[in-house]
């Protein structure tokens, strides 16, 4: 990645690469009530994406599946403009507030909705990789909120509510509903999902 100062302030600029997004790809499968179990190999890679940043030392802040790049032989996990962990000179550096409200972790919208800012977390992208999963399979948010809503109130709904019933079959549903569970403590980390998927796939 490039980057740099101009008159106007900062710039950066990001190799392109060549795939479709999680979310796209999976598209002609998604099924609100009978959704099919997504393919176990592309669901590993996006989390093995995720995994490297993490083992990196950072947390990516924006975890969502357009986010997710598939390509013919690379899973590209882009960008990075949110992320947080390595060092960042101060000039560059500011507060986070946030990243698109769907698959945003409750402990997020909270500390958002109660100070303004927050801190991303490993636990949090993970929350995130999991709603993602989720929604690409599925089509729906992980939790409900009308179309309409402000972020305040989306973010409320986070804070308030349970994530909807998680549908998917197989292992790849009691892997999302960990993934997705309130409590950072108990997701299990994006090495560990790694772990899981690739058990999953030697199973079959």
């Amino acid at each position: 990645m490039l980057f740099g100062e101009w008159e106007e302030g900062t710039w950066s600029a990001q190799p392109w690469r060549d795939g479709k997004s999680l979310y796209t790809l999976w598209e002609p499968h998604r099924h609100a009530t009978e959704p099919a179990a997504p393919h176990l190999d592309e669901s590993l890679s996006c989390a093995a994406a995720l995994a490297k940043l993490h083992r990196d030392g950072w947390a990516h802040g924006d975890v969502q599946p357009n986010h997710f790049v598939i390509g013919p032989t690379e899973t590209f996990l882009i960008d990075l403009a949110l992320a947080h962990g390595g060092e960042v000179p101060a000039i560059y550096d500011f507060r986070y507030r946030g990243c698109l409200v769907h698959y945003e972790a409750p402990e997020i919208s909270r500390s958002i909705l109660e100070s303004g800012t927050a801190m991303p977390t490993k636990e949090a992208d993970v929350y995130a990789l999991g709603a993602s999963l989720f929604i690409s399979t599925t089509g729906w948010r992980h939790v409900s909120y009308p179309d309409d809503a402000s972020r305040k109130d989306q973010r409320q709904a986070i804070v308030d509510k349970p994530h909807r019933q998680i549908n998917v079959p197989g292992t790849q549903g009691k892997l999302i509903e960990q993934m997705m569970s309130r409590n950072p403590a108990d997701r299990p980390s994006s090495s560990e999902v790694c772990q899981e998927l690739r058990k999953a796939r030697s199973a079959l």
